[in-house]
């Protein structure tokens, strides 16, 4: 069998990205491990394991901050789901989270556009059916 285990996101700060990602998207903190060069493996994940996991990579050199929060040329370009979209929603509001816009229902699902810390845009969705 074979997925996709893990997606890198460049990130400023480790302890400012996990704060962001845990606290106010939810996710947990699956690792945090030091490495040898200064660096850690910093890896947050929506669920409880199973999943597609975010390594949160702090930039290195000028390159990688120029591509902070603009890792997909202002698209959308990660796709949150969940199984209750209306307590998400309010849930990621009260944490300071901002929408883009007002969730809509659409055929595939109900889904409302919002970006993370560093300004990468999301997908909150709730799978129709």
């Amino acid at each position: 069998m074979r997925r996709i285990a893990l997606v890198t996101l460049v990130v400023d700060d480790y302890d400012e990205a996990i704060r962001h990602y845990t606290d106010a998207l939810g996710f947990h903190l699956a690792e945090d491990t030091p490495r040898p060069d200064g660096s850690r493996w910093v890896v947050v994940e929506p669920g409880t394991g199973g999943g597609t996991g975010l390594l949160l990579a702090r930039a290195k050199n000028e390159e990688q901050r120029g591509r902070v929060g603009d890792q997909t040329g202002g698209r959308v370009g990660f796709f949150l789901h969940t199984d209750d979209f209306a307590r998400d929603h309010l849930r990621m509001l009260a944490a300071g989270v901002t929408f883009l816009e007002e969730p809509r229902h659409e055929p595939y699902g109900s889904v409302a556009v919002f970006q993370d810390l560093y300004g990468n845009r999301w997908d909150l969705l709730q799978p129709a059916g």
